[in-house]
């Protein structure tokens, strides 16, 4: 529970004024399987673990994702190394389906607990790649903005005047390409999609993100081998291109400070150097 903003015992008293915010951890249906699915695992020792989830695959069970998910296969590499039964992975922040990269698991509650208050304190690293459409005048900035519920699309978000959170995101150019941009991003807060809406509302969407504008309707005023190469791409990639590279956290047991990066799926590559060769 955190009071104006603080972490505070569940004992604590509040008064007229305050802001007061739970957070309840998600918690997985209990006909959920385990699953026999391969996990690309980066570190893992008797409290945690930090996975590279694959692009395609759901975080979390959810209404019409309640098998293939993350956490499928984590009951089964849990079950399998660890033994109770009853153990259930402590999914502490998500990536979305159309996003690869890095998360970390708790294997307690005590874990998951003092994971969540480093995520809630922003005091863990996390830096992401993206392929967006545009190329970039500045070669960074800082996008600050409210995020809210997309006011038409209860499943979007979106930059809103005033009632919604604070969210930062830092970008970084990488590359200029001829009709697109790799970026480096930095997470100042992590609102639910918000790289996605920020990159939108700046005018630069996530290459092949359908839900902010960044796929077959960007190509529409493009011509010739210029659409073809676009149109075979998205024939190939089926998600969006955005992938969390590095995540860095204190170890909640050891004080140990743990970073870890992975680079982008290969496909997510490939296309990076279909896109150079535009130049």
């Amino acid at each position: 529970m955190f009071v104006n903003g603080q972490v505070v015992r569940k004992s604590w008293r509040v008064s007229g004024g305050d802001n007061v915010e739970i957070l309840f951890r998600a918690q997985e249906p209990s006909d959920i399987e385990p699953e026999a699915i391969p996990l690309e695992i980066h570190y893992e020792d008797e409290f945690l673990l930090v996975v590279n989830k694959p692009v395609g695959m759901v975080t979390h069970p959810a209404h019409g994702n309640f098998s293939g998910t993350l956490v499928n296969a984590l009951l089964h590499h849990l079950g399998k190394t660890t033994g109770p039964e009853n153990l259930r992975p402590g999914i502490v922040h998500r990536l979305d389906k159309g996003t690869s990269g890095l998360l970390v698991v708790a294997k307690d509650e005590k874990v998951h607990r003092k994971l969540t208050e480093q995520f809630s304190n922003r005091t863990v690293d996390r830096e992401y790649r993206s392929l967006v459409w545009g190329r970039f005048k500045t070669d960074s900035d800082v996008i600050e903005t409210l995020l809210d519920r997309h006011p038409g699309d209860r499943k979007r978000y979106a930059v809103v005047r005033r009632g919604g959170k604070e969210a930062i995101t830092t970008y970084h150019v990488l590359e200029n390409y001829v009709d697109t941009a790799y970026l480096r991003l930095k997470l100042g807060t992590g609102r639910t999609h918000q790289i996605r809406v920020h990159l939108e509302h700046i005018g630069h969407p996530v290459f092949g993100d359908t839900s902010y504008g960044g796929r077959l309707k960007r190509v529409g005023h493009f011509g010739g081998a210029r659409k073809k190469l676009y149109l075979d791409i998205f024939g190939e990639v089926e998600h969006f291109m955005l992938h969390a590279r590095t995540l860095g956290f204190i170890h909640p047991v050891s004080g140990v400070a743990l970073s870890f990066a992975t680079e982008p799926p290969e496909l997510f590559s490939k296309v990076l150097e279909l896109l150079k060769k535009m130049q």
